[in-house]
């Protein structure tokens, strides 16, 4: 994809024009591109720079380094509250939300190209995504419950959308690697590409998509978030009630403490 250039650089965020078509790569690769409050501010800019523009006539979005996206930074302590406890609640409805529903509203296609891990809410932004496509090296998890949280992000109605109930509830509770050749059997993912020719296929993939017909791919995406996303706004606010009960408890606690320390939690379930 070296023939993108770069058209406009945030401090986490890069964005890249080729012709019709726009990139957007996440820029944290010291730490897998993983979320913090600078990162979330930088991308909803970017997300609203590339949806605003008519110029624009798709959109995607990767990750500088080894990952796509690993998933919330566990060092960011930008958002706590006065309790000490993390405002995952603000953080979520303020910062993560408006991201995940402008991409699903934006009227173009938008790509997540996922180059190595797509965990926690770095997953739930490719899934709010129209297409993904993966590298073979790729892949997904939903890492909430290994430190004693809920999916955010949307990933409880992202993820059964795609793949049913029993794949979702495996996915949530086991939280376990999906391999990106599994997410393509699953109907998680579109396409997957040796690693060699991912970047270059999937800068052709988003070049196809922006020379298509817009409106008409506008269109289908209104068809979808109708039938399928209609509550997705309700859904979002549930999961970020959810999730500000689970920071208040011992199993959360425990699972940043044995994270930070690398090792395997001691769970007591309350």
């Amino acid at each position: 994809m070296s023939d993108y250039e770069l058209a406009q650089s945030f401090q986490t965020v890069n964005l890249y024009r080729r012709g019709a078509a726009a990139k957007l790569e996440l820029n944290r690769p010291d730490r897998m591109n993983a979320w913090n409050r600078q990162f979330a501010i930088d991308l909803l800019e970017a997300v609203r720079a590339v949806g605003d523009d008519p110029a624009v006539r798709a959109v995607m979005i990767t990750g500088a380094g080894r990952a796509f996206s690993s998933g919330a930074d566990l060092k960011d302590r930008a958002g706590e509250s006065s309790s000490g406890l993390p405002d995952v609640y603000r953080t979520l409805t303020e910062r993560y939300h408006p991201i995940l529903t402008g991409i699903r509203r934006m009227p173009k296609p938008v790509v997540a190209a996922v180059n190595g891990a797509a965990a926690g809410i770095g997953l739930s932004l490719a899934l709010a995504c129209d297409l993904v496509v993966a590298a073979e090296s790729a892949y997904f998890l939903l890492a909430f419950v290994n430190i004693g949280l809920v999916p955010d992000g949307g990933s409880s109605l992202l993820v059964p959308s795609r793949v049913g109930f029993a794949r979702a509830s495996e996915l949530a509770m086991l939280g376990e690697r999906l391999p990106a050749s599994q997410a393509l059997d699953w109907g998680l993912i579109n396409r997957v590409w040796p690693d060699a020719e991912f970047a270059g296929r999937a800068g052709e993939f988003t070049a196809q998509l922006a020379d298509g017909p817009t409106r008409s791919y506008g269109g289908t995406k209104r068809q979808l978030n109708q039938w399928l996303y209609e509550r997705m706004d309700a859904q979002l606010e549930f999961e970020a009630r959810i999730q500000q009960e689970m920071v208040g408890s011992h199993d959360f606690a425990e699972g940043v403490a044995a994270f930070a320390e690398k090792r395997a939690p001691q769970f007591r379930g309350e």
